[in-house]
């Protein structure tokens, strides 16, 4: 469930008028608390997948406020913020709006989203890290999580039985073994792994188990942490996994991963949670093989534990133009709370907490990736990351390190020369 950082920098004509709405010291807890009108925009996914939902946090509300008029719009996620951006350069914001994690920074960064109390928020105190970062700038809370998507490794039983590995690594020493196995097998022109050299969701996961970072606070700035020696020895394993595993074309992302998998040319992934099933999807198996070959387990990391996913996911946000704040946070709190997280786990999602997730993972059906989730990391949260994201800084990095352009070291530390320059910069 990969949210791009879509152009939420480029906001800036709209929050001329956002300003001089007093910006981020409005009080959504307290304005707003006897609207007659609501407006929830939400993506397609809720409209497609758990409508009912929707329809209970409407009556939760409407059973406080009889006769609140509730309207709800629902948008794709290639064109939400386009229309977003737009309508909050108007006095017609909506009153919630459904935001990817990533895209939440460069709102916060411009005011556009008012400042919520988390404490009267079902489960906020056991948010999961990753989602709870995502709402989160300058010690402030600018939205609610919704739900999430991990990442999980996923191989193919079949072709790992034929070289004696029979069951799911549990550790990084027996994964690189049967990788190993795999390889010798099936030659050079085969991927045991296939890792995309640019996807910087999985290399950051290796530099994150390392004890490494991609950039640390300190002092109110933000500092590049990728040439630390930390960074450089999750960096440098994962350039050992490229090196060994991946034997495809090591300039792309991970856009076509599943593609690339359902194809059959290569043994293993570590990706989002659905590109498996999507990749044993008639449409995209070219193999005949993979639906009942296909296993997803948790990724082992180097350091001996499991390795650390970010989580992608969507949060829920209110916009500081918003005439009806105070039911915007109830229906934001109907819509996520117990109930709400219950439904959404029946329709395969992780849920917003910690909480909720340890049942998960008394279920085999869900344990994976509930399990996988409990360690995640997310992006920093510094005023200039979605410059750093635009510009692509990772992926250069990551391309430059698996072609062999440039040494782990060099590519890092000239990476971290490029995040210093626009990471502080709003």
């Amino acid at each position: 469930m990969k949210r791009k950082l879509a152009a939420a920098i480029g906001i800036a004509g709209m929050m001329v008028s956002v300003a001089a709405c007093g910006g981020s010291d409005n009080k959504s807890s307290t304005s707003g608390t006897d609207a007659k009108e609501l407006t929830v925009w939400l993506t397609v996914d809720a409209q497609n997948n758990w409508p009912n939902l929707v329809k209970a946090a409407d009556a939760a509300v409407q059973k406080k406020h009889p006769g609140i008029k509730i309207k709800h719009e629902y948008y794709g996620w290639p064109d939400k913020n386009t229309k977003l951006d737009a309508v909050l350069a108007t006095d017609k914001a909506p009153d919630v709006v459904e935001m990817g994690n990533t895209e939440m920074l460069g709102y916060m960064v411009k005011g556009a989203f008012a400042p919520v109390d988390a404490s009267k928020f079902d489960n906020s105190s056991a948010w999961l890290d990753g989602l709870k970062a995502s709402v989160t700038y300058q010690g402030k809370t600018y939205g609610v999580p919704y739900y999430a998507g991990g990442r999980v490794a996923n191989w193919r039983k079949d072709l790992f039985a034929s070289v004696g590995v029979k069951a799911a690594p549990k550790t990084y020493a027996q994964l690189t073994a049967a990788l190993d196995k795999v390889q010798k097998k099936e030659g050079d022109k085969f991927s045991a792994w296939y890792q995309p050299t640019r996807d910087w969701y999985a290399a950051m996961s290796f530099v994150y188990d390392a004890g490494g970072s991609i950039a640390k606070e300190e002092g109110g700035q933000w500092k590049a942490d990728l040439s630390s020696p930390e960074s450089i020895k999750g960096l440098t394993e994962f350039k050992n996994v490229v090196d060994k595993y991946m034997h495809g074309d090591k300039t792309k992302d991970e856009s076509d991963r599943y593609i690339v998998y359902g194809q059959g040319k290569s043994g293993m992934i570590f990706g989002a949670a659905w590109e498996g099933a999507t990749s044993a999807d008639p449409k995209n198996d070219k193999t005949g093989k993979l639906k009942d070959n296909l296993e997803n387990f948790v990724m082992p990391g180097p350091s001996g534990k499991n390795m650390p996913v970010f989580l992608g996911g969507s949060d829920l946000a209110i916009p500081v133009k918003s005439k009806a704040q105070g039911v915007a946070a109830e229906w934001i709190n109907a819509f996520t709370g117990p109930a709400g997280q219950k439904g959404l786990m029946a329709k395969g999602n992780l849920p917003n907490n910690k909480t909720d997730l340890a049942t998960l993972k008394n279920d085999p059906a869900t344990a994976v990736p509930a399990t996988a989730a409990e360690s995640n990391w997310f992006v920093p949260m510094a005023p200039g990351w979605g410059q750093v994201e635009k510009a692509q800084v990772l992926q250069t990095m990551l391309q430059n390190i698996g072609t062999g352009k440039k040494s782990v070291e060099a590519a890092a530390k000239d990476a971290d020369t490029a995040i210093d320059k626009v990471i502080n910069t709003k």
